[in-house]
Order: C-alpha cells, then sequence, then structure tokens
C-alpha cells in the first residue's frame, strides 16, 4: 500500500486546524494600510482586528508558548506600523505580516536552543547513556473519556510539531494547519515551490513517525 501522501488522510488532521468563521469586509488589507500610512489610526487598529487571532495561533504553533505567542504577535503589528511607509502592494498583506511573524518566531525557537542547549541534552540523556529522547513516548494505557483522549492527542501533537526543526516546523504549519497554497507560502518563507513541496513532505514523514505511538 502507498504511503500517505498528505496530512489530510491521517487520524489526527483534524485536530490541527482551527475552526475558521469566514468574515468578508468591503476594505481592502491594501487599502487600510495605505490609510494607515496617511495616519489613520482606526485603519491600523482594523487591520491589527482582522489578523491579531490568526497570527497569535500561528506564533504559539510554532513556539509551543502562548504568552510568548501574544508577545510575538504584537511585536510583529508593531513592526508593520513603523514599516507601514517601506511596504509594497505588489503582493499580498497576508504574505507580508505572516513573513514578519515567521522571521519573529524562528528568532525565538533559535535563541531558546541557544539558552537551553547543554541544560536540554542532560535533561533527555537516558539513563543508560543513550541517545537524547525527543519526547516522552505514549502513555499505552487506556484512556476511556474521549474527552481526556482527545487532550492527551492534542498535547502528542503539539509536542511532536514542536520537535520539528523550524525550516520543516514552518512550512508543515502554514500548509495543513493554515491552510495556505505553496505559493503564499514560497512568499512567506522567501524560498521556491519545490523547496516547500519538498520540506512539507519531508516534515509530514518525521510527524508520522514520531506519532506512531498514538495511532
Amino acid at each position: 500500500m502507498d504511503t500517505v501522501s498528505t496530512i489530510d488522510n491521517l487520524p489526527f488532521a483534524a485536530a490541527l486546524r482551527p475552526e475558521v468563521v469566514a468574515s468578508p469586509s468591503p476594505t481592502s488589507d491594501h487599502a487600510l494600510l495605505e490609510a494607515t500610512r496617511v495616519g489613520d489610526e482606526d485603519a491600523f487598529a482594523e487591520l491589527v482586528s482582522r489578523y491579531r487571532n490568526q497570527i497569535t495561533s500561528y506564533i504559539y504553533r510554532m513556539t509551543n508558548d502562548y504568552d510568548g505567542a501574544v508577545d510575538l504577535a504584537q511585536e510583529t503589528f508593531v513592526r508593520v506600523y513603523r514599516a507601514a511607509e517601506r511596504y509594497q502592494t505588489s503582493y499580498a498583506f497576508s504574505t507580508y505580516i505572516y513573513r514578519i511573524a515567521t522571521n519573529l518566531a524562528i528568532s525565538e525557537l533559535r535563541k531558546r536552543k541557544r539558552r537551553k542547549l547543554v541544560s536540554l541534552t542532560g535533561f533527555f540523556q537516558s539513563r543508560d547513556g543513550g541517545e537524547p529522547q525527543e519526547f516522552n513516548p505514549a502513555d499505552e494505557r487506556p484512556l476511556q473519556d474521549k474527552e481526556l483522549v482527545d487532550t492527551e492527542r492534542r498535547n502528542a501533537i503539539a509536542r511532536a510539531i514542536a520537535t520539528l526543526p523550524e525550516k520543516y516546523r514552518a512550512p508543515l504549519i502554514l500548509r495543513d494547519v493554515e491552510g495556505r497554497s505553496y505559493e503564499e507560502i514560497a512568499g512567506i518563507l522567501q524560498t521556491s515551490e519545490g523547496t516547500v513541496k519538498s520540506r512539507i513532505s519531508r516534515a509530514r514523514g518525521f510527524l508520522r513517525e514520531k506519532m506512531k505511538a498514538y495511532f
């Protein structure tokens, strides 16, 4: 049997996606940013309202730290506001803001890695001196309560995603959680669509391996 090629066919795909409710607005992102340039604070407030939740959610999935995600989302909007004069309308505003958010999240992950490199190595080292463990394996004891099972499953997915290198984590989340197109992801990450597809494929493979104990 062929290996499944997309996360949509995996049993935990639904747990990754937040509920999305369409909320159309008559004013485009470009128009709001143009108004921001000339000092319209209400226009910028509307941009923040449109993107605050999704940017916070995206950064949280990247960093697995909600409080930190809130702070980084605020920093994302600060940078958008300060750079409003330099914004180029040749590409979508969503690509632009996700690029800023991605760079901030990756920067935070790298800072965290530098801060904890020594301590994490010791913490995850096995007692017999073997290879460090990436995350705790599943507790194979049956859980009868569906809510507990679902909670454990979501936590397991979050832990598994958190072990992925950022170059695989970002495109996986953007594609399979955020639902972004390959073209938009390539714009956000400033790389080719071919590289995006390759990294997503590898990330899905890594994730399947990590989740075998759960599914």
